[in-house]
């Protein structure tokens, strides 16, 4: 049975913290899924101060685990950083209305052909929250069948399938290889899961 659902993001809020209020945001450039705004606050004494803010629509991100012990991750370019990231399978929730938990089916199928007979949160997570409001819902996918590929994009195209194992993922941390911050979180996660459960 699967435990509770972990809190979101801010969910352990206190109200003896001092208090930053909004005050409004002026938009300086927007792209298919995220935009850029100038962003006023006040700080605690009523000081104004702005600062550059992305809004997202939010993303999944999936920690696929064959029955063999493997991860399965997408070996994919990544232009903003101009290199190729090893990554969980993951995808930015840009289908209005959509589940988190049906985004994360549908990222799973599409970027590395697999799809889940249990599909279980792991956390919730702000990804870059010093400049970016993306929220990221982090699943556990287990009972894994082949299904077709429907990669999306210029950069799915080449994009590459691969699989560690969980006991050698620590050492391709370790060593540089794997430096994507949601699936080292992720993996660490479901790897707990998996112990708590005798998997």
């Amino acid at each position: 049975m699967p435990s509770a659902e972990p809190p979101g993001p801010g969910a352990d809020h206190h109200d003896d913290l001092p208090r930053f209020r909004p005050a409004g945001e002026t938009l300086v450039s927007r792209g298919w899924a995220i935009a850029l705004y100038r962003a006023t606050f006040l700080d605690p004494d009523g000081t104004p101060f702005e600062r550059d803010v992305v809004r997202h629509p939010g993303a999944v991100a999936v920690v696929a685990v064959t029955d063999a012990g493997t991860v399965v991750l997408a070996h994919q370019y990544r232009p903003a950083v101009d290199r190729w990231v090893l990554e969980i399978p993951a995808g930015t929730r840009d289908v209005p209305g959509e589940a988190p938990e049906t985004t994360a089916h549908r990222e799973l199928a599409e970027e590395v052909g697999y799809a889940a007979a249990d599909l279980t949160l792991l956390t919730r997570c702000l990804v870059t929250p010093g400049f970016c409001d993306e929220e990221s819902s982090v699943y556990l996918a287990t009972g894994l069948r082949a299904v077709p590929l429907d990669r999306q994009g210029v950069e799915e195209g080449y994009m590459r399938v691969v699989e560690v194992r969980l006991d050698e993922f620590d050492a391709r941390v370790d060593d540089g290889t794997i430096v994507d911050a949601t699936t080292i979180l992720g993996v660490g996660l479901a790897r707990r899961r998996l112990d708590a459960a005798g998997r």
